[in-house]
């Protein structure tokens, strides 16, 4: 096998799709002992093995193939919770994309971790995951259960400068739900937000990767311009 430098998680998961419905083992994903020195970040506030027990987080058995928020006994964000009844499941491409950025992926999410950029350590973690699945012969699912949650931009889109003033000229539609006090009522706050984040979660409604139809249509109707200047006066406002 060649080395996790080589053969990026963008391949694997590509090659999942190929594949169907052949599971691969924890070995073609990533490095499981790298994983588990990885682990260490999130011990503090998860457990994982056969005496796990749900924590500051939640336990993490079985955590594939599992819908978010999917635990019974464990008290979840309104953020989290919302994911699983827009029906997110955790796979190989939804845990990678958490991992990498949650409050994009999630934006009222509680986890404190602020997200892990290196794709071959994000690889290596999910192996470590992947061998305490409940269902190991499921792992990782066929194609079309396995999806991309996060939009894939050009530069110059991430690189636009909004103008505040604009923003605040469009914002009175999403104030209809979203309080600018920040208040979550329901509602995920999107107050303050980084202007990256704002930008890649209305673009991954916009290619209806996020599963909320009303969103959908709203971002839709943006443009990119429109986008960056909401991101812009958002970021701007204070709790």
């Amino acid at each position: 096998m060649a080395g996790r430098g080589s053969i990026n998680l963008a391949f694997r998961l590509a090659l999942v799709s190929a594949l169907g419905a052949t599971a691969l083992p924890a070995a073609e994903i990533g490095d499981a002992g790298n994983g588990a020195v990885i682990w260490g970040d999130c011990a503090g506030c998860h457990e994982i093995g056969p005496e796990a027990k749900n924590a500051i987080g939640p336990k993490l058995n079985g955590i594939f193939g599992r819908r978010a928020a999917g635990l019974p006994d464990f008290d979840y964000s309104k953020s989290l919770t919302r994911a699983g009844r827009d029906g997110v499941v955790w796979t190989l491409e939804t845990l990678d994309a958490y991992i990498a950025n949650p409050r994009t992926f999630a934006s009222g999410t509680r986890m404190s971790y602020p997200g892990l950029d290196d794709p071959g350590k994000r690889a290596d973690l999910l192996a470590f995951l992947r061998d305490f699945s409940d269902r190991p012969r499921d792992i990782p699912e066929a194609a079309p259960t396995a999806r991309r949650t996060l939009p894939e931009l050009p530069p110059d889109i991430l690189a636009l400068q909004g103008d505040p003033e604009f923003g605040e000229y469009l914002a009175s539609e999403c104030q209809a739900c979203h309080q600018a006090s920040g208040a979550d009522e329901g509602i995920p706050s999107i107050t303050l937000w980084p202007e990256e984040n704002f930008v890649l979660a209305m673009h991954a409604y916009k290619q209806k990767l996020r599963p909320h139809p009303v969103m959908q249509m709203m971002a839709g109707r943006l443009t990119e311009e429109e986008i960056a200047a909401l991101a812009a006066y958002f970021a701007t406002l204070t709790e």
